[in-house]
């Protein structure tokens, strides 16, 4: 196994697209939960927040037996695209995508619930759609619990290994990430290049933890 930048730069892509698609359906998910009266929503909850404590190996099997070959999902899938998702980039992302979203969920949710109730209820009295509301209020008013949001879900799925290495694989040049190129060098003993992806990737993960720190306590200096 050889150093390259290859793995670097696919766990940037993969974590930006994930966090992207994550934030997407966080937003539509939590003013559905927050803002209709939904039968079971601590059900719901407790689903979203399972990949937070499923190991790994757990998720990475739940997906393909939903995606993989077998199941109907993986065949429609396979149909349309003339073949099929497993060991690509983009099993890679939704793997990510999986194991990250709970974080935005979280969030969201708490930023949202920390927009004044009067704030809302007026400007529903002038007029102002759910969705309008949403877009306008909630979300501005939440931008330091969206950040947050980002950046956990960005962190978490930059460092996303177990699922990845079942469901996308570690095919270098390919669907290698950070994670797994780290957990090849140290299998083919080449320590040191292990310690460079390594180095990378607590180097920016403690950039991005120390940005949200900054915002944490600016939030609570205003307070």
């Amino acid at each position: 196994m050889a150093w390259s930048w290859h793995p670097v730069q696919l766990s940037l892509v993969v974590a930006s697209i994930a966090t992207v698609i994550v934030f997407a359906f966080a937003i539509i998910s939590v003013f559905w939960m927050t803002e209709k009266n939904v039968k079971g929503r601590a059900i719901i909850e407790t689903i979203v927040f399972l990949p937070l404590v499923l190991p790994p190996t757990v998720i990475g099997f739940l997906l393909i037996m939903i995606f993989g070959n077998n199941s109907f999902v993986g065949q429609a899938i396979s149909l349309l695209r003339g073949q099929t998702i497993l060991f690509t980039v983009t099993a890679a992302i939704i793997a990510a995508s999986v194991v990250a979203f709970p974080l935005m969920y979280q969030s969201l949710k708490t930023g949202f619930q920390m927009v004044d109730d009067n704030i809302r209820g007026a400007a529903k009295v002038d007029g102002a759609s759910s969705w309008k509301s949403l877009f306008f209020i909630t979300i501005p008013l939440s931008y330091r619990s969206i950040a947050t949001g980002f950046i956990l879900s960005f962190t978490r799925a930059f460092g996303e290994f177990g699922a990845t290495l079942m469901f996308a694989g570690n095919i270098p040049g390919k669907t290698q990430t950070i994670p797994t190129a780290i957990y090849l060098a140290i299998e083919s003993g080449q320590i040191e290049i292990a310690a460079y992806y390594a180095l990378i990737s607590i180097g920016f993960s403690f950039v991005l933890l120390f940005l949200m720190n900054g915002l944490t306590r600016n939030k609570q200096h205003k307070k």
